[in-house]
């Protein structure tokens, strides 16, 4: 999601649980809530604003599958096509010695896939630029953001200011 030419009206909060509370009332006051900031994950926050479960767990499936299926077919076709020799009397197609390679290819596709998806999806990556509201909002911070053309501006920096934000601006991203 962009952010940019967006006029915003900020509440900055100094505690997770003031701020799950002023989520909160602002959904049951309808008010439609820009995007909250938090420093780290806050438990609980993503069910009261109506967020579903991220599905990168089913692409790291898939690429995890992807890895076993590159892994275990190249080594069958590598050891009983391409270079077929016995090694220690073993036959040309031995599973059991193809379980360290076919988990490592695995992991490795499943992370690489995952991270690939995941700055994808957040529009993240090399050259991205993008604003910030507040700095402290990576270090000690919460943050409510409303955009002035979802709600009126002077309904939500009351509403900000009752329910504990410790400052409330306004920004022009």
């Amino acid at each position: 999601m962009s952010y940019k030419n967006q006029d915003i009206v900020y509440g900055l909060y100094d505690d997770e649980e003031i701020l799950l509370k002023a989520v909160q009332v602002a959904k049951d006051k309808h008010l439609e809530i820009m995007d909250v900031f938090s420093p780290f994950p806050v438990h609980g926050l993503d069910p009261i604003l109506g967020l579903s479960e991220s599905r990168l767990h089913i692409a790291g499936f898939v690429y995890g599958m992807l890895g076993t299926l590159t892994a275990f077919l190249g080594m069958t076709w590598i050891f009983t096509k391409d270079w077929p020799i016995i090694f220690g009397g073993k036959p040309y197609w031995s599973v059991p010695s193809f379980i360290p390679i076919t988990f490592e290819l695995t992991v490795l596709f499943a992370s690489i896939g995952m991270v690939v998806s995941f700055y994808i999806v957040c529009g993240l990556g090399p050259g991205v630029v993008n604003p910030t509201i507040d700095n402290r909002i990576t270090d000690d911070k919460f943050c409510i953001a409303f955009n002035k053309k979802d709600v009126n501006a002077q309904e939500a920096e009351s509403f900000l200011r009752e329910t504990g934000a410790s400052e409330v601006n306004s920004k022009i991203l």
